[in-house]
C-alpha cells in the first residue's frame, strides 16, 4: 500500500507564492508517475500537474502553464508543486496521486492512490 501525505497549504495573496510538497511511503513503485490535481465544490477534480519518476519529464495544465512548476526529490521519495503568481482562481483542495506504470497520466481515474489533500486559498 503507498500513503501519500500532503503538507504546504494555506492562505496566500493573490500573486503571492507557495509550495506543496507530497511526501509517499509504503510500497512506492519505483518508476510511479505522481501527479497534482484540484478540486473546489462546484468542480470535479482537475489535472494540474504531472512528473514522470525516471527522467522527471512534466506536463502541465494549460491553466497553470508557466505559474506552477512540479519537480520531485527521488531521494526523498517527495514531489513539490512551486505555485507562483497565485490567482483567486487557483484556491481548491489540492492532491497528490500516484499511478502505476511509466506513462504520465492527466485523468484522475488513472491514479491508483491519493493524498488526503490540503486546502490552498488565494485572496484577491
Amino acid at each position: 500500500q503507498v500513503q501519500l501525505v500532503e503538507s504546504g497549504g494555506g492562505l496566500v495573496q493573490a500573486g503571492g507564492p507557495l509550495r506543496l510538497s507530497c511526501a509517499a511511503s509504503g510500497r512506492t513503485f519505483s518508476d510511479s508517475p505522481r501527479g497534482w490535481f484540484r478540486q473546489t465544490p462546484e468542480k470535479e477534480r482537475e489535472f494540474v500537474a504531472a512528473i514522470s519518476w525516471v527522467g522527471g519529464r512534466t506536463v502541465y495544465a494549460n491553466s497553470v502553464k508557466g505559474r506552477f512548476t512540479i519537480s520531485r526529490d527521488v531521494a526523498k521519495n517527495t514531489v513539490y508543486l512551486q505555485m507562483n503568481s497565485l490567482k483567486p482562481e487557483d484556491t481548491a483542495v489540492y492532491y497528490c496521486a500516484a499511478a502505476r506504470g511509466i506513462s504520465i497520466p492527466t485523468r484522475a481515474g488513472e491514479y491508483d492512490y491519493w493524498g488526503q489533500g490540503t486546502q490552498v486559498t488565494v485572496s484577491s
